[in-house]
């Protein structure tokens, strides 16, 4: 072997068993005082913001950003992380990230955790804030996971972090009517005005909507806005979204509509991304993606 690459293997072993004296030292000190040391030796983790993904009646697919910083003087990899989220201490997420994570020795990453809300358990809690009039909340990000760290071999860490922050509602949207103009052989005009309710104490944008329409299962119009539509705060804005037809699809479900309202679905689609005028990373360039349904008779009743 030659001689550069024993010296390197010298100053390497040298620097690991430097780590694990400072790490025992320091994990010892700290416990036999009686102080925690998982804000010394444990990686910091930090809940930085979040881009909803799809929106539906029974829940709300998001990706959690979640910031991983090692402050340890070795590298870790970890091949699982089992996570909580609480909002005002009420657990609204139970969830394990599968992939390999792996961080060096001061550095840090950001990984995308996947969540799945049911909408039932968020909106009871957003619910019981709103109608408190609570604008600041507790978010709680607690974490389980079996580091591989050199020397050492398998550390188990749970790091809790807390932070107070505005409370955020998930938009709604909802179909308050679906207008059909004169219908030829070559387009067909059609409007679809939805109520968009942001119970956010900001004002925020939509952008890049895309949106299309279907009756009785054959989608039958779609169309773009590609200018922002500016969202109220604490309020309901009402939006027209025009909408080019296709007269042969149109045609070929005209039936149902005029003449069967009560059994004819219908479903207007949307994506969008949500832009906080101020800047807010929470709803950084969030996707929305929504469908919502109904019975042409919603409208009858509502007329």
């Amino acid at each position: 072997m030659k001689k550069g690459v024993i010296i390197a293997l010298a100053i390497a072993l040298i620097g690991a068993a430097g780590a694990l004296v400072w790490y025992l030292r320091l994990k010892n000190e700290r416990a036999s005082t009686g102080k925690p040391y998982d804000n010394t030796l444990s990686p910091r983790l930090e809940l930085s913001r979040f881009d909803i993904t799809d929106i539906d009646e029974e829940a709300i697919n998001l990706n959690m950003y979640l910031l991983i910083d090692n402050p340890l003087p070795v590298g870790f990899k970890a091949h699982q992380v089992d996570y909580t989220v609480y909002i005002a201490n009420t657990p609204i997420v139970v969830d394990s990230y599968k992939k390999p994570i792996e961080v060096r020795s001061g550095d840090s990453t950001v990984v995308a955790l996947p969540a799945k809300l049911l909408s039932k358990k968020l909106n009871s809690v957003l619910d019981s804030l709103y109608a408190k009039h609570v604008d600041t909340t507790t978010y709680t990000l607690r974490t389980t996971f079996a580091l591989d760290l050199p020397i050492l071999g398998k550390e188990t860490f749970a790091v809790t972090s807390s932070k107070r922050a505005p409370t955020y509602y998930v938009p709604t949207f909802k179909v308050t009517d679906i207008d059909f103009g004169p219908l030829n052989l070559k387009s067909q005009d059609i409007a679809a005005r939805v109520a968009i309710t942001n119970r956010n104490k900001f004002p925020y944008n939509i952008v890049d909507t895309h949106y299309s329409v279907t009756i009785n299962g054959k989608q039958i119009a779609e169309g773009d806005q590609p200018e922002p539509i500016l969202v109220k705060a604490d309020a309901t804005t009402p939006v027209v979204f025009p909408v080019t037809g296709k007269p042969g699809k149109t045609l070929s479900v005209l039936p149902k509509m005029l003449f069967d309202k009560k059994d004819t679905p219908y479903e207007v689609a949307f994506r969008c991304k949500i832009i906080d005028k101020k800047g807010n990373l929470a709803f950084k360039n969030s996707k929305v993606v929504t469908t919502i349904r109904g019975t042409l008779d919603d409208f009858k009743k509502k007329k």
